[in-house]
C-alpha cells in the first residue's frame, strides 16, 4: 500500500486555497456547498443537496453489494479575524479558516474525483457517500443532518471522519478506539447579591467577592471529586459585573465549559457544581442560580472500525508512523453525534508544525497543502479496506 500518485494535485491546492480565502460560517456555507457540489457533478457522481441547508452528499457506486460506508468532512469557518498576509488569507471579515476545514473539504473532494476516475481500478464493491457536513464548530450541523434523514436517505453500516492536527509531524496519523474527544456543556451562574456604595461594603452582599470564592472553588471540582484516573475540565470563561468605580454591584454573571468523555462523569461535575453554588450562597448570604446547556457529545470510535482505519494508516505510513498517545483530546467534535448512531472512526493526520508553530483556532493558523495527497489516499484506501470485495 503507497501514497496515490494524485495527478490533479494543483487543482486540489487551488481549491484548498480558494475556500480559505472565502470562508463562511455555520449554516451559511453557500459558496463553498456550491463548490462542493460543481465539483462532484463534473467528476461524474450523483450529488444531494439542502440537508442541514447547506450539506451536499456525493454518492459513487460501484458493483452489486448493498454495502455502504460514508466519509465525512466539515466545511464551516470560525468567526474570527485572520492575521496572515499570504495571497489566499481570508477576503471575509471577521470568518477565517483557522482549523482547517478548508483543507478537509479539499481532501474529501480530491478522493471522490480519484475514485471517480479510478473506479474500475479499484478494488471495492458498494456505495461511498462523501458527506460535506455544514456548521460543525459549535453549530451540530451533524446533529441536523442526521435529523434531517441523513443515515435514512443514505444508509449507511459505517461512517469516518479525518481532522488534520498541528503537532504531529506530516507522515504520521494518531488513531485510537473509544473516546478520542470529549463531550461539552456549557454553564451560566448568576450570582443575585445585594449593590451598595464601594465604600459601604457593610451594607449590601458583596457579589464580585461570592463570584471570587465560587471561581476558585470550582477548581477544585476534577481534583477532589473526580477519581484521579478519570478525566475533566471545569474552565470559567467569563465573568460580568457592575458598571461604576464606586457601585458594588447587584448581580454578577460567570460563564463557563465542562469537558469529559462520558455521562457519569459530566454528572457528577454538574452535581458538584450545583452543591457549591448552594453552599457559598449559603456562607455569604446570596442567591446563586445555575443552568447547564449540553452540547456536542464525546466523540467515541468503535474497536473494529478502528482497527481497519489503523490498518490502513500503517500501510500508507508505516506502523511506528501510527500513534495513539496523542489521543484523546478534550476538544469536542460534532461528528460525535454521526458516532452515535453509526459505527466508525475519526483520526488525526498529522498537519506538522503549522504557520509559525501555531495550532488550530489559531489566527495565524493555515492548512498545510502538502498533507493533501495523504489524506486522499487515505480515504481511498479506508474505501478499499472496508468494501473491499476480499473484506
Amino acid at each position: 500500500m503507497t501514497i496515490l500518485n494524485i495527478p490533479f494535485l494543483v487543482d486540489l491546492v487551488a481549491i484548498r486555497r480558494d475556500i480559505h480565502a472565502h470562508p463562511e460560517l455555520a449554516f451559511d456555507e453557500l459558496r463553498t456547498a456550491e463548490l462542493a457540489a460543481r465539483e462532484l457533478t463534473s467528476y461524474g457522481l450523483e450529488v444531494d443537496c439542502g440537508l442541514a441547508r447547506t450539506g451536499v452528499i456525493g454518492i459513487l457506486r460501484k458493483g452489486s453489494s448493498p454495502r455502504a460506508i460514508g466519509l465525512r468532512a466539515d466545511m464551516d469557518a470560525l468567526p474570527m479575524c485572520e492575521k496572515n498576509d499570504f495571497p489566499h488569507c481570508s477576503r471575509n471579515d471577521g470568518r477565517m479558516h483557522a482549523c482547517g476545514h478548508d483543507g478537509h473539504t479539499a481532501i474529501l473532494l480530491g478522493a471522490a474525483r480519484y475514485m471517480a476516475e479510478h473506479r474500475n481500478d479499484l478494488d471495492f464493491d458498494g456505495t461511498v457517500y462523501f458527506i460535506f457536513q455544514p456548521a460543525e464548530e459549535s453549530e451540530g450541523g451533524a446533529e441536523v443532518m442526521i435529523a434531517e434523514g441523513l443515515f435514512e436517505k443514505f444508509p449507511m453500516d459505517a461512517v469516518f471522519g479525518l481532522h488534520n492536527w498541528p503537532g504531529i509531524p506530516v507522515g504520521e496519523m494518531a488513531v485510537m478506539p473509544g473516546p478520542v474527544m470529549a463531550g461539552t456543556s456549557t454553564f451560566e451562574i448568576l450570582v443575585r447579591g445585594q449593590g451598595c456604595h464601594a465604600a459601604m461594603p457593610h451594607q449590601g452582599v458583596d457579589t464580585l467577592v461570592v463570584s471570587s470564592h465560587l471561581v476558585l472553588a470550582l477548581q477544585t471540582i476534577v481534583a477532589r471529586n473526580l477519581h484521579p484516573c478519570q478525566s475533566a475540565v471545569v474552565s470559567i470563561t467569563q465573568v460580568h459585573a457592575g458598571e461604576a468605580w464606586n457601585v458594588i454591584p447587584d448581580d454578577a454573571v460567570l460563564r463557563g465549559t465542562i469537558r469529559s468523555f462520558n455521562v457519569e462523569t459530566q454528572n457528577l461535575v454538574e452535581g458538584a457544581i450545583e452543591r457549591l453554588c448552594n453552599g457559598i450562597a449559603r456562607t455569604f448570604g446570596a442567591q446563586i442560580t445555575v443552568c447547564f446547556d449540553h452540547r456536542y457529545p464525546p466523540t467515541v470510535n468503535s474497536v473494529s472500525e478502528t482497527e481497519i482505519c489503523r490498518r490502513v494508516a500503517s500501510g500508507l505510513l508505516g506502523a511506528d508512523q501510527v500513534h495513539v498517545h496523542e489521543l484523546p483530546s478534550m476538544g469536542a467534535e460534532d461528528f460525535a453525534y454521526m458516532l452515535r448512531e453509526k459505527p466508525g472512526c475519526y483520526v488525526w493526520l498529522g498537519n506538522g508544525p503549522g504557520s509559525g508553530g501555531c495550532t488550530l483556532h489559531n489566527p495565524h493558523y493555515d492548512f498545510n497543502d502538502e498533507i493533501l495527497p495523504l489524506g486522499v489516499s487515505y480515504w481511498v484506501r479506508l474505501v478499499e479496506a472496508v468494501l473491499g470485495r476480499k473484506s
